[in-house]
C-alpha cells in the first residue's frame, strides 16, 4: 500500500513552496510519520551531492534534514542547471545527461522523463508513510502545461491533493489564488483542495473576511495564515528574491537571502569585526558555502561587483560558478581580477571555491562547458585546469589547519597543481587559498580556524565564536519552519488531505484552461 502524499504548489516563483514543504516535513516527523519529500523537477544551481553520488537541488537535500532522512536522488530525479539564457544542463537520477535549450527541453524531452520522475514517486511513497511534494513556479503556467511534469501532470498522474501558497506580502494574493483555479481544467480542478497565505503581517482578523469569500467564490478552504518572520528560509533555489539596488545588477538573477540571514545575531566575542566580500560572478553556484560565515557572530559577509568594494574586505571569496570562463571575462570587465592579484600580491587573504579556485590558477583548458579551449586564468595560484567530460561528485572528508573537514564536489575542472602547500584537495599560496570542495566551511572547528588565520593576516582583533554550531542552527531553522506550521495551519485537515486526498464534489471555476 502506497503512502500517502500532498503537493504543494505556489501562485508564483518564490512564494514560499520550499519552506512550506520543509515545514510540513518537520512537522509531520515531530508527529512520528515517517515522510520524505520529493521534487519532479527543479532549476537550481543550488545543488548537494548525496552520499551514493548523486547530484541534487540543495532545497530537496535540506527537506530531507526537515524529514530526518539521507537525501536521495529520488527526491529530484531532475535538476536543471542553467548555464546562459537559452540552455541548462539537464542531471538525471543526480547525473548529466547533456545540454538542452528551453524549447528542446519543454518540446519533447520533459514529457519523456515523465515515467522516471512517476517511478520515483511510486518507490518513495511506497516506502515512506508520506511524501511532501513541491511544484515549481505556477500550476497555471498554461503555455507549458502539456508537458508540465512537476506540478498538475504529477499531481493528475499520481493523484496528489493540491496546496496552493501565495505570498500576501507581494500582494494580490487574493486574484492570484482565484485566478490559479480558474485557469485550470476541471480535472487539474479536482486535485486543487485549498490555500495557504504565506507572509501575513497584522491581524488575522481582518483578513478572514476575505479568505470568506474566496470560499464562497471556489468552494475551497484556506488551510492556514502563516506570519511573516524574519530570519526563516533554508538553502535555496535560483529566484528574483533580492532588494531592488541588486536587481537591476547583471548578477540579480540569484536570491541571496538564503545567505545573509535577516535574523539577529550576537555580538562579536573580540574586539572587531571581520568583513568578508563575495564577488557576485555571473551563473554564482552554491553561494550558500557562505552561509557558514554569515552565521558566525561578528562576521558581516556582503556580495560586490565593483573593485572598490574590496578595498576595507578582510577576506574576499570567489564562489562556484556554472560558467567559469564567463566569470573570468567579467571579473575583468569590472576590474575585479586586477583588484584580486593585487589582493593576492600583498597577502590580503582570498578564497577560491570550486569555479572561483579555478579562475585563480593559470590557466584553463574547457573543450565542455565554453568550449573556448585554452584560456588563461588570473595567474594567482600554481594551477592548470582541464575540463573533464566526466562531472566529479563526491563526499570528501579530511584535516585542514589541525580541524577535520567534510564537504561536498560538484565540478567538470580537473586541477593539476604546480606548487604552493596543500589546502584540502587544492593548494594554499600565502593568504590565497583554494579549493574544489563546497561546504567544508560548515565544518565548525575548521571554520574557526580558518578565520582566526583570515583574522591574523588582516590585522584584525577578531575572535570566532567558541560554540557557534553551524549543524545545530540549521536544525533550528527547521523547528522553527515545523513550529510556524503546527502553530498556525490546520494542521489536522491537512493530515486529512496527505492520508485521504483532496475531498471530492469540489466546485469548478470558469473559465478553466484554454483549449
Amino acid at each position: 500500500m502506497s503512502g500517502g502524499g500532498l503537493l504543494v504548489a505556489g501562485t508564483t516563483s518564490d512564494a514560499g513552496k520550499s519552506v512550506v514543504t520543509a515545514g510540513i516535513c518537520r512537522w509531520l516527523v515531530r508527529q512520528g510519520v515517517k515522510v520524505a519529500p520529493f521534487k519532479a523537477q527543479n532549476m537550481s544551481l543550488n545543488s548537494f551531492v548525496t552520499r551514493e553520488g548523486a547530484e541534487i537541488g540543495r532545497a530537496q537535500a535540506m527537506q530531507a534534514q526537515a524529514c530526518r532522512i539521507e537525501p536521495t536522488a529520488l527526491m529530484n530525479p531532475v535538476l536543471l542547471k542553467p548555464g546562459g539564457e537559452q540552455s541548462s544542463q539537464v542531471v538525471l537520477m543526480g547525473k548529466p545527461v547533456g545540454e538542452l535549450s528551453a524549447r528542446g527541453y519543454h518540446g519533447g524531452r520533459q514529457q519523456q522523463l515523465l515515467g522516471t520522475v512517476l517511478d520515483c514517486l511510486a518507490e518513495l511513497r511506497g516506502t515512506y508513510d508520506a511524501v511532501i511534494c513541491e511544484g515549481a513556479g505556477s500550476p497555471a503556467e498554461i503555455n507549458l502545461r502539456r508537458t508540465d511534469i512537476v506540478n498538475m501532470g504529477i499531481a493528475r498522474n499520481a493523484r496528489l491533493p493540491v496546496l496552493v501558497v501565495g505570498d500576501i506580502d507581494r500582494g494580490g494574493v487574493f486574484a492570484s489564488f482565484f485566478g490559479t483555479v480558474a485557469l485550470l481544467s476541471p480535472e487539474d480542478q479536482e486535485l486543487v483542495a485549498g490555500f495557504l497565505v504565506n507572509k501575513f503581517r497584522g491581524d488575522v482578523s481582518l483578513l478572514e473576511p476575505g479568505l470568506d469569500m474566496l470560499h464562497g467564490l471556489t468552494g475551497r478552504h484556506t488551510y492556514g495564515v502563516l506570519p511573516f518572520q524574519h530570519g526563516l528560509g533554508i538553502d535555496e533555489e535560483d529566484g528574483m528574491g533580492v532588494p531592488p539596488r541588486e536587481r537591476s545588477r547583471a548578477w540579480g538573477r540569484v536570491s541571496l537571502r538564503g545567505t545573509v540571514r535577516e535574523s539577529s545575531v550576537a555580538p562579536p566575542v573580540g574586539e572587531d569585526v571581520l568583513r568578508v566580500a563575495v564577488c557576485a560572478i555571473p551563473l554564482m553556484s552554491n553561494f550558500t558555502d557562505v552561509d557558514a560565515l554569515a552565521a558566525e557572530p561578528g562576521v558581516v559577509v556582503r556580495f560586490v561587483d565593483r573593485p572598490e568594494e574590496l578595498a576595507d574586505a578582510d577576506l574576499v571569496v570567489v564562489p562556484g560558478t556554472r560558467g567559469t570562463v564567463k566569470a573570468l571575462e567579467w571579473l575583468r570587465e569590472r576590474g575585479l581580477a586586477d583588484a584580486l592579484v593585487r589582493r593576492a600580491a600583498e597577502q590580503r587573504p582570498v578564497l577560491g571555491i570550486c569555479g572561483g579556485f579555478q579562475v585563480l590558477g593559470e590557466h584553463i583548458e574547457d573543450e565542455v562547458e565554453s568550449r573556448r579551449g585554452h584560456v588563461e586564468a588570473l595567474g594567482v595560484l600554481p594551477v592548470r585546469v582541464r575540463f573533464a567530460r566526466e562531472k566529479t561528485l563526491t563526499r570528501p572528508v579530511g584535516e585542514a589547519l589541525g580541524e577535520h573537514v567534510e564537504g561536498y564536489e560538484i565540478h567538470h575542472g580537473v586541477a593539476d597543481i604546480g606548487g604552493g602547500e596543500a589546502f584540502l584537495d587544492g593548494i594554499r599560496v600565502g593568504q590565497t587559498w583554494g579549493t574544489h570542495w563546497h561546504g567544508s566551511l560548515e565544518s565548525d572547528g575548521f571554520r574557526r580556524a580558518f578565520l582566526r588565520e583570515v583574522a591574523a593576516a588582516a590585522g584584525r582583533r577578531f575572535v570566532p565564536a567558541p560554540d557557534t554550531s553551524f549543524a545545530a542552527l540549521r536544525e533550528e531553522q527547521l523547528d522553527r519552519l515545523g513550529d510556524l506550521i503546527e502553530q498556525h495551519a490546520d494542521t489536522d485537515a491537512l493530515w486529512r488531505l496527505i492520508e485521504s486526498g483532496a475531498p471530492q464534489g469540489l466546485p469548478f471555476i470558469p473559465p478553466g484552461a484554454p483549449a
